[in-house]
């Protein structure tokens, strides 16, 4: 064959386009891929195979391989709260009285930090999760703008909700709709091809029933996402199916009104239309079968962060219950201030070996389907799976190495188990969201991660003083 003919023969990439090979390649919606490879151009994955076969459709690309490592796509975390990552180990010391955590933070976001502390904290959370891997977050925060910020600064995708105030009264339902859309409004014209904005209610019991169900009007009629924390402890159950406990004691001492719905939050928020919208749930630790099915039959998603509702003593959500009911289930870190860390490997392998020591379970969770959740599983629950979640020709380039090389995950035998019992963010060797490089060995590709920090130690002393 001709130079000529060669150069006719040869698969049509850009000049920028990158061939990256590695001993493993998971595209999640196959079978893994032994001496595998993906060829990227631009923001998309052009094509999946072995390093072989890519070869010889395109010689023109030189390999980057990367030998004892898996290629995947990016890990999802879709429950965050980005902007108080400067309080990562602030409130273990309330973790016993969730009240007084709650004060505690509250008093300390509102009184003494600034605003630019806020966001420089969500930019240090938003590269952390970079570091690990993450390449897309659904994040929550009261500052919307400053998660918003922090996942554009960093090169991340993902779609960030504007959370409520308090707002537990009708009488004020309409002054707090207005004053939530004005800054959801704010982000959404700020929109980029890569992250999104949403709102959150935050929870059935801090949001009127007048307000959930404008903002759910809200979100039908304009296509936005939402996401409600829900059925996330003992003390919630409580408020709503009897209205005692906790949560009942303090809208008493604040000469608050609350008629309890005398069902469960899933119930509750089933009967007031919200599961209409199709919601991101977190938690979810304490629900029953009904409930189950009222999330599936809604097709609702569920945001399950096991870490940070062991240490909250909160419990252990259904894992299992959720994946037989074929739901939308994703892992997500909550803040670092109630798990002190954001590592989806990590969330993904205790969320595993909690399910499996469940007293009364039944199914015995897989390494390869909980690979899948922290991935294609994540991006569903967010709805993005169109986009994002597998390796696939089309689909956006979002994709991660890990390596396989450290003595402690050695020998691979199978790559599923290596990934998730014995590896963790620390092993990320590579991030690339929508075909951009913003992570490689050991340095941020965007930002300046020692200016980071030094923000970061100003913050804390400002917050011991």
């Amino acid at each position: 064959m001709s130079d000529v003919q060669k150069k006719s023969a040869l698969s049509p990439v850009s000049a920028s386009a990158r061939f990256l090979a590695a001993d493993y390649l998971l595209p999640i919606s196959a079978a893994p891929i032994a001496d595998g490879a993906i060829v990227v151009d631009k923001t998309k994955i052009v094509a999946v195979g072995t390093k072989t076969e890519l070869a010889e459709k395109f010689p023109q690309i030189k390999v980057e391989n990367f030998g004892e490592a898996a290629i995947m796509p990016g890990l999802v975390n879709c429950h965050s709260h980005l902007e108080i990552t400067a309080m990562r180990g602030f409130l273990d010391d309330a973790e016993a009285d969730f009240y007084t955590w709650l004060i505690k933070l509250t008093k300390t976001r509102g009184e003494i930090l600034t605003e630019a502390d806020v966001k420089a904290a969500a930019l240090a959370g938003a590269l952390e999760g970079a570091r690990a891997g993450i390449t897309c977050f659904g994040d929550i925060g009261r500052f919307g703008v400053a998660g918003f910020e922090a996942l554009k600064t960093n090169g991340l995708r993902g779609v960030v909700f504007q959370e409520t105030e308090f707002s537990p009264t009708d009488k004020t339902a309409d002054e707090d709709f207005e004053k939530l859309t004005d800054k959801f409004l704010e982000l959404r014209a700020a929109e980029t091809a890569l992250v999104k904005a949403g709102l959150s209610p935050h929870a059935p019991y801090t949001v009127s029933r007048k307000l959930f169900e404008r903002i759910t009007d809200y979100a039908l009629a304009e296509n936005v996402k939402i996401s409600v924390h829900a059925a996330e402890s003992v003390q919630e159950t409580d408020l709503m199916e009897t209205g005692a406990g906790f949560f009942a004691d303090i809208y008493k001492n604040s000469n608050l009104e609350w008629n309890a719905p005398g069902v469960s939050s899933i119930e509750y928020l089933s009967q007031i239309g919200v599961l209409r919208a199709k919601p991101l749930l977190a938690h979810c630790v304490k629900v029953s079968g009904a409930d189950i099915e009222l999330i599936a039959e809604s097709d609702s998603r569920i945001a399950h962060c096991p870490k940070s509702n062991a240490k909250f003593g909160h419990g252990a959500a259904p894992l299992e219950k959720f994946l037989s009911r074929k739901i939308g289930v994703g892992f997500g870190s909550d803040s670092v201030a109630s798990n002190n860390s954001c590592d989806i490997l990590e969330e993904a392998r205790f969320a595993t070996l909690i399910a499996r020591s469940a007293a009364n379970g039944n199914r015995f969770l897989a390494a390869a389907g909980i690979i899948e959740a922290a991935t294609l599983g994540g991006a569903r629950a967010l709805g993005l799976d169109r986009e994002i979640g597998t390796l696939e020709a089309g689909k956006q380039a979002d994709v991660i190495v890990i390596s396989l090389a450290d003595i402690a995950q050695q020998p691979v035998h199978d790559v599923y188990s290596a990934l998730l019992f014995a590896s963790n963010a620390r092993d990320v060797r590579m991030t690339i969201v929508a075909g951009e490089e913003i992570y490689r060995d050991g340095r941020a590709l965007k930002i300046d991660e020692a200016e980071v920090k030094a923000k970061l130690r100003e913050i804390s002393a400002k917050m011991r003083e």
